[in-house]
This record gives C-alpha cells, sequence and structure tokens, in this order.
C-alpha cells in the first residue's frame, strides 16, 4: 500500500467525490451529491492550504452538514413537477370512478368493490349492486355518491 502516500490529501478528496457523484447517478435519490460537493470542496481546500488531516475531517464535517440542509431547503422550495403527480396516492387516483356495491351502505358505511378489492365507503343508503361514484377519500375509506 505504498501508493497511498504517494497521493496527497487533497486527491483522496477529490477522488472521493467524484467517487460519490458516480453513486449518484446510478443510484436514486439526490442525496449523494451534496457530500460529493462537501468532499470536493473539502479536496480544494486541502489542495490550496496545507492543513492536517483532522481539520480537514471537521470541515468535511461541516460542509456534509451545511449542504445537506442547503440542499433540503432547496428542494423543499423548489419541487420538482411531476408528470403524475397522483402516482402513489391510489385513493386519489379513483376519484371519479364508478365502482359498485358489494355490502349494503347502511347508516352512511359499507364496501364497494374497486378493481379486484373490495374497499370501505361512506355515503348515502344504498344496496348491494348499486353503482357510486367515488369523490373523495379519508384514509382507506373511500367517499361516494349515487351515480
Amino acid at each position: 500500500m505504498e501508493w497511498l502516500s504517494l497521493l496527497d490529501d487533497h486527491w483522496g478528496w477529490l477522488v472521493f467525490a467524484a467517487l460519490l457523484g458516480v453513486g449518484e447517478v446510478l443510484l436514486p435519490g439526490v442525496f449523494l451529491i451534496w457530500v460529493a460537493l462537501a468532499a470536493a470542496v473539502t479536496g480544494l481546500v486541502a489542495l490550496i492550504l496545507p492543513v492536517p488531516l483532522p481539520v480537514q475531517l471537521l470541515l468535511f464535517s461541516a460542509l456534509c452538514l451545511v449542504s445537506v440542509w442547503g440542499g433540503r431547503r432547496w428542494y423543499s422550495s423548489n419541487p420538482v413537477d411531476s408528470q403524475d403527480p397522483l402516482l402513489n396516492d391510489r385513493t386519489a387516483r379513483l376519484v371519479g370512478e364508478i365502482v359498485t356495491v358489494v355490502e349494503p351502505i347502511d347508516n352512511g358505511r359499507g364496501r364497494v368493490k374497486v378493481g379486484d378489492g373490495v374497499w370501505s365507503c361512506r355515503g348515502p343508503d344504498a344496496p348491494a349492486g348499486t353503482r357510486v361514484r367515488v369523490i373523495g377519500a379519508e384514509a382507506s375509506v373511500l367517499k361516494v355518491e349515487l351515480a
């Protein structure tokens, strides 16, 4: 492992930043880029100033905290628009669908068939077999009205 002693500290940080950048491209999510940024800045500081390794580690730690905090803040104020904003909200995707009552809606509660599953629902009283329209949801309970 003599070749490790040939590398200056700054090269280690810059290679680490590059590896984190590659990891960001290969892995889902947006997190490693902020750590890579902290490693790159630490590498540049180590290139310009003769700082000992413990100081570099403290600098890297502080930069990680600041860059991840800044990244989260930036993404929360600049959300990425989705082509399908209801992708992970199954109940919201059902609004407007016509479904069939499978257990009578009595006193405002019953069950409806949605696709190949059965969901709890709330709505006006209706016998089994009635077609109803989904108008909303609370948790996993659908709100329905007569179609």
